[in-house]
């Protein structure tokens, strides 16, 4: 029996090609460190973990819950947003819960996209946004970002014709896997853009949270006239050191929530409600374990910058995200570079053309293992590379 079309022509997931190069190497008896995949290595708050326990005890919620969230779960979601970026949500129209972001992210495409629609998709880019809209049946314009640029894409380059066609406009800042941010300007001109070619912007924020040297990423849901095109993206994954919990939303313009409501309600049975009861403690609760999550990995973002930058590098230190984005030494592919480096190193890091073809020439470390493992790492590509030229 063949496989439908649409799962045929699904490129391997850039990940688990990963995953699988890591169980490979370590069965060769490889002391393998992983920089590829952003997977906090950090802890759950306890006050996150306890809430979950209480309320797994509860028979109540091993009963189905609903499939937007529960609504005290979309109120610490709107609370926390005008808290942070001082944004309204009513929680009722303009919230709802996901089984984490990339759920909705794939999902979205689903409620707008036809066969033949485009989506315009940032390259390099978080490989979700162009495999949803594949799923979907769309076509993919890839928005090339750019050192040049800042890693913004340069809405002015996009054809006129293309807009007119584009459905959905992804955009993520901070940005993976660059490290790149937009600040407020960037994103009235997305707004403008959006309100010009009638689509809908999805922005995925999945990184807010993540920033350094005093650095505080904006919400796109600040800006004037966001909520009248757009929606934007965020968990408790990466702030909360929650990833495995599986647990995010979506918030923003009220129809366009509303139609992602109404395909989940077709297509799951929403998150557990134990798990959204730890959500609303995470949400809502002390949030001072936050700074000491910014501390550890801006510790570690400098252990590896400023080790690359002793052999050969030039980087500067990226404002968020916990990933280095940095270009592969002269005479190397992406590809190739990161074959050497596990082959001669026993590191894993993250090609970049796995996220676009713009990807090509670079890639990405993770900042997701100690500081100790990092140090480590550091001196293994000294020995195996010296100094390197671009």
């Amino acid at each position: 029996m063949q496989e439908a079309r649409r799962i045929r022509e699904l490129p391997p997931y850039l990940f688990a090609r990963i995953e699988k190069k890591i169980e490979v190497a370590r069965e060769q008896g490889v002391d393998i460190i992983s920089l590829g995949i952003g997977d906090p290595d950090l802890p759950t708050p306890a006050h996150v973990i306890d809430k979950l326990v209480e309320q797994a005890h509860n028979p109540e919620n091993h009963r189905y819950p609903t499939s937007v969230g529960m609504l005290s779960f979309r109120q610490a979601v709107a609370d926390w947003y005008r808290n942070l970026y001082n944004v309204d949500l009513d929680p009722r129209r303009e919230v709802v819960t996901l089984i984490g972001s990339k759920e909705g992210i794939a999902h979205i495409s689903f409620c707008y996209v036809d066969p033949g629609d485009i989506n315009l998709v940032p390259d390099p880019g978080y490989p979700v946004y162009h495999i949803g809209t594949l799923l979907a049946g769309g076509e993919s314009y890839f928005m090339p970002l750019t050192a040049a640029n800042g890693f913004l894409p340069d809405l002015k380059e996009i054809p006129s014709d293309v807009a007119r066609r584009a459905k959905l406009m992804f955009i993520n800042y901070p940005n993976n896997p660059t490290g790149a941010v937009a600040d407020l300007k960037f994103f009235q001109e997305v707004v403008e853009f959006a309100k010009n070619y009638d689509l809908i912007v999805c922005h995925d924020a999945a990184y807010s949270e993540i920033t350094y040297d005093g650095y505080r990423a904006p919400s796109f849901l600040q800006t004037p006239g966001a909520k009248d095109v757009g929606i934007e993206f965020n968990s408790v994954s990466k702030p909360y050191n929650m990833t495995g919990w599986r647990l995010g939303w979506a918030c923003g313009r009220a129809d366009v929530i509303e139609a992602l409501g109404r395909l989940k309600s077709n297509i799951d049975s929403g998150a557990f409600q134990a798990v959204q009861y730890a959500g609303i403690a995470a949400l809502t609760g002390p949030q001072d374990g936050l700074a000491e999550v910014r501390r550890i990995y801006q510790e570690r973002r400098d252990i590896i910058v400023e080790g690359l930058n002793s052999l050969g590098w030039q980087l500067e230190k990226p404002k968020a995200t916990f990933y280095v984005w940095a270009p592969v030494p002269k005479g190397y592919t992406s590809a190739g570079f990161a074959e050497m480096v596990l082959e001669k190193a026993g590191v894993i890091i993250t090609p970049g053309n796995g996220y676009g073809n713009y990807g090509e020439g670079y890639f990405r470390i993770a900042l997701t293992i100690s500081k100790e493992r990092m140090q480590e790492a550091i001196e293994r590509l000294r020995r195996a590379l010296g100094k390197v030229e671009f």
